[in-house]
């Protein structure tokens, strides 16, 4: 019995040891660590990386233009079939009115001087040029410090798209906003988009990019900073923000997608409409999430074969589109169409110019043109899905930094607060905005800028970051 009694105190010592260490080994949050990659060509040098920060200029030749206007003037083009509008992808009679107005009106020049109209820099990290737009405030009310803001673009976008809502950041109260909070906003071109140079080497994904800005951030002097993203914005900065918790004080992000899918989410796709309240589903949730079957399943089916061959076979396509300027300009403004409003299908134009101008659009084409980045800019669906979604170690990682989402009704695929919860373990603020889709910094700016101000404005007032 003595014996017994022995087995029985070991077992609870045992269980005593595994319940202690379940308690408190929970407190201990992990961190994604830092990815020191090099990404230049061949062997990495021995010598010292150059560090100094440089300034840009956006220019291209007479000859780039030429070619240009070569290649758009002996486009070939296809007839679309009788009444299809935008559901075979891009309507081509509407393509010749772009190709037309592109020739005929655009002024690129005049574009080159907006694009410059921000100061531009470039410097090594890594091995390659990282690209990035500083904007520092016009002027600061009394006794304020202007707060870092990083802005991260996304696929097909670029740094382009954040030109509408710098002046709302850095300027706002000359925009009607409230001053209370006043940025410093920086927007890089992510490595292999616009004028970053593209990694040549391959497995530069994610966390490869995040480490790279966070290098960033540090060498322009920013210890502690914001970050803001959509589309691969939203998944660099969230991978920063598990990098560096301590640096970031706060994440705000116009989508938030999910890539561990648990049981309960599971069921609550097939009763969340019946039991909302069970699965902490808002109205609203329900309205964009259901039927699940149109709004989830299908749509993910009939909107996703980009990311498939992107992720798997990007060179291929990208052959045509880097020879095409055409061919460039119709895969990427199909996305502009139906990204802004999958209801834009059914318009000959895909309603392209009901939220955006042909001068602005174009602006974002010729940035992948000119720079020649969209095979480079393609392989990061590579990069990113090739292991296989779920099997990353920063997907199996909460953010515990403050975090703002601003919910477009038009995204692509809605994430209720309650699976973004599982995520983002401390979010601060989760707003339905009214109108606007995925491209919102450029769609909806002030819209955006609103949202960032009022979450900033909370984890500010209420100290939220971690102290140190």
């Amino acid at each position: 019995s003595s014996l017994a009694g022995i087995m029985l105190l070991e077992v609870f010592l045992v269980l005593g040891t595994v319940i202690i260490y379940f308690l408190f080994s929970k407190k201990k949050e992990e961190t994604l660590p830092f990815k020191d990659g090099w990404w230049g060509k061949g062997q990495k040098p021995d010598t010292e990386e150059d560090t100094t920060i440089r300034p840009f200029k956006v220019e291209t030749t007479e000859e780039e233009l030429r070619d240009l206007f070569r290649r758009l003037d002996q486009a070939r083009f296809t007839e679309p079939l009788e009444n299809s509008c935008f559901h075979y992808g891009i309507n081509s009679v509407y393509l010749r009115k772009v190709v037309s107005y592109w020739k005929n009106q655009f002024n690129w020049k005049k574009q080159v001087e907006v694009l410059n109209k921000y100061p531009h820099f470039k410097t090594k990290i890594q091995g390659i040029d990282v690209h990035f737009v500083h904007v520092k405030p016009p002027r600061l009310p009394e006794g304020q410090c202007a707060k870092p803001l990083l802005m991260v673009h996304g696929w097909p976008g670029s740094f382009y798209e954040f030109y509408k809502i710098i002046p709302l950041l850095t300027d706002p109260a000359s925009h009607g906003l409230s001053d209370e909070h006043v940025f410093e906003v920086i927007c890089p071109s992510i490595p292999g988009y616009g004028f970053s140079e593209a990694a040549h080497k391959k497995d530069f994904n994610s966390v490869s990019a995040a480490s790279v800005l966070y290098e960033l951030m540090l060498r322009l002097g920013f210890n502690e900073f914001y970050a803001q993203g959509g589309d691969w914005g939203w998944l660099i900065c969230t991978n920063l923000a598990q990098m560096a918790p301590n640096h970031m004080k706060g994440l705000h992000l116009n989508l938030a997608s999910v890539t561990k899918v648990g049981f309960t989410q599971l069921l609550s796709v097939l009763l969340g409409r019946y039991f909302p309240g069970l699965f902490g589903f808002q109205e609203e949730d329900v309205r964009r999430m259901f039927p699940f079957l149109k709004k989830g399943l299908y749509r993910i089916l009939s909107e996703s074969g980009y990311a498939h061959i992107q992720a798997t076979k990007p060179d291929t396509v990208g052959c045509g589109l880097n020879d095409s300027p055409v061919g460039l300009a119709a895969y990427i403004l199909e996305k502009f169409s139906s990204w802004t409003d999958l209801e834009f299908q059914n318009l000959e134009d895909g309603g392209l110019e009901r939220k955006f101008n042909l001068d602005d659009l174009l602006t974002n084409i010729m940035i992948y043109w000119v720079s020649g980045c969209i095979v480079s800019s393609m392989r990061f669906y590579k990069e990113n899905f090739q292991k296989g979604i779920g099997t990353q170690k920063h997907e199996k990682l909460t953010v515990q930094v403050p975090t703002g989402i601003a919910s477009f009704p038009n995204e692509i695929m809605h994430t209720p607060q309650a699976w973004a919860q599982k995520k983002y373990t401390n979010i601060v603020s989760f707003q339905f905005m009214p109108r606007g889709g995925h491209f919102a910094a450029l769609e909806e700016p002030e819209l955006l800028a609103k949202d960032i101000l009022q979450f900033v404005g909370k984890v500010e007032e209420e100290q939220l970051w971690k102290k140190k």
